[in-house]
């Protein structure tokens, strides 16, 4: 067999493969053999009529088209791997020549992994805000957790903004009752506006026992959207009353014996909350700026492919919360049009996203041991509900595992760039970056705005471990599902002719 390879694009090659008929001899016999079980001729067991009485019956043209499908995957791996080609999609195959007795020639255009050239790790720099924690951002967290520890006091006074109350409310519309739209014993409290528009101002005055009546739109049931006349009887009254914030308030809250101790753990760990925050906006800042500087071409097939699968699990959600696509574009204030722009450069810049750190994953040789790979099995495991062996083999069912790896990888590859670069304030002061030894995937990267299927992952076998490449929740730029290999790839050839 000889194969050799064309160039088409910058993401795109053609594979011109010669295979001379002696080599074809293997699949020729399977397909004899396997016929010579399905086609049942008399006088002849099945599995023992002679190729020739096959000829007669089937004719040889159609032996040979079956052989040759038989042998074209087989093959096509071969051509791959020979000409090292890293194939991201499945081929388009064209047979070009063929006959009995002569080679088979045939050609297939696959898209490929472009070349990444990365810049001087050295010379990346990004801009981050500084670690600043303000005296009334402490007093904030105290008045938080004062909150929760306030207990409510019944008042004999009108209602106001804060309270807490017990409401009985009823609903009618052209003067009958709404059925179903009663409540008695209804705890709310009073300015939060999370149950009726137009609720807090009716009642805001109102005294125990007194009732206020209004008119709103119905949330639910059969007269959503209607307008109805609402009355809110209001059965008691009850302010919040908020602890002392002093020694004894700390002790009660807190493992702390004194409220200057409370307030300092407070302080440190708003500035260990700012550093973790500090980290996502380098990673995602540095994302930015090598998109900006890499120049990196994504072939059309991956960029519709995971348009679709953004557009497919967008179905999904919105039928699960029982809304349409119209409804949601409205909620945005995006057309339609605007919304198919913003998906698709999300989707090219998750693709680019991928091929640059999977370049960085290469360059640099970055594996995963198995530690880190049980870690993420335990880790996800817990935030599903399952249990770490029954996650496991979930994982290992689909391509879910190699999803994984590939994740762990490319954040492994991003948090090794942000070791390299440069990273300053505002002012141009640097920055030390408190990164996590082992660095966990981020699923809101995974998960991406929309969907997040990536087709970038490719074979990092060299490595340790094979990676392949969403996840289970999904991430920005760096996510998720494997790509066909060169092997995987060659499944569908006979499927594609």
């Amino acid at each position: 067999m000889k194969a050799t390879k064309e160039t088409l694009s910058p993401t795109r090659v053609k594979l011109t493969v010669e295979v001379p008929f002696d080599e074809l001899k293997p699949s020729l016999d399977a397909t004899y053999r396997k016929l010579a079980r399905q086609v049942r001729v008399s006088g002849f067991r099945p599995g023992k009529v002679p190729p020739r009485i096959l000829d007669q019956r089937l004719g040889r043209g159609v032996i040979l088209d079956e052989a040759v499908q038989e042998a074209l995957p087989q093959l096509y791996s071969e051509a791959v791997q020979a000409e090292e080609v890293d194939v991201l999609s499945r081929p388009e195959v064209d047979i070009t020549e063929f006959a009995d007795g002569g080679q088979l020639v045939f050609t297939a255009e696959v898209d490929v992994r472009p070349e990444v050239v990365l810049p001087e790790f050295s010379d990346l720099q990004v801009t981050v805000d500084a670690v600043e924690v303000t005296d009334e951002q402490v007093e904030e967290q105290l008045g938080a957790l004062r909150d929760r520890f306030a207990q409510l006091q019944p008042v004999e006074r009108a209602v106001q903004t804060g309270d807490f109350v017990s409401l009985d409310l009823s609903a009618q519309a052209d003067g009958k009752p709404i059925e179903g739209a009663e409540a008695t014993g209804l705890s709310y409290e009073v300015g939060s506006g999370n149950l009726i528009e137009g609720l807090d101002d009716a009642i805001v005055g109102a005294a125990d026992g007194e009732s206020r009546t209004f008119t709103t739109a119905l949330l639910a049931g059969e007269q959503a959207g209607e307008q109805a006349e609402v009355t809110a009887t209001v059965r008691g009254v009850k302010e919040k009353e908020l602890p002392a914030l002093d020694d004894d308030f700390a002790t009660t809250s807190s493992e702390f014996d004194t409220l200057d101790e409370l307030r300092a753990d407070v302080r440190s760990r708003l500035e260990q909350s700012r550093r973790t925050e500090q980290v996502g906006q380098a990673r995602e800042k540095l994302l930015e700026s090598l998109l900006e500087r890499v120049e990196v071409p994504v072939p059309a097939s991956l960029l519709e492919g995971e348009i679709e699968a953004r557009e497919h699990r967008l179905s999904h959600e919105l039928e699960n919360i029982g809304t349409d696509r119209a409804t949601y574009l409205e909620t945005l204030g995006q057309s339609a049009e605007e919304f198919d722009a913003e998906v698709r450069e999300t989707a090219g810049k998750a693709i680019r996203s991928q091929f640059i750190l999977d370049a960085v994953i290469d360059a640099e040789s970055i594996g995963i041991d198995q530690g880190e790979l049980m870690e993420q099995v335990i880790m996800r495991a817990q935030r599903s509900g399952l249990q770490p062996d029954v996650y496991a083999q979930q994982l290992a069912q689909g391509e879910g595992l190699q999803a994984l790896m590939a994740d762990v990888l490319r954040t492994k590859a991003l948090f090794l760039l942000l070791e390299n670069a440069k990273v300053v304030d505002g002012e141009g002061t640097p920055v030390e970056l408190v990164l996590p030894a082992r660095p966990a995937p981020d699923d809101d990267e995974a998960d991406d705005d929309h969907a997040g299927h990536d087709h970038a992952g490719h074979d990092h076998g060299d490595h340790d471990h094979e990676g392949g490449a969403e996840d289970d929740d999904a991430e920005d730029e760096v996510a998720a599902e494997p790509a066909q290999a060169a092997t995987a790839a060659s499944e569908g050839v006979d499927r594609d002719i």
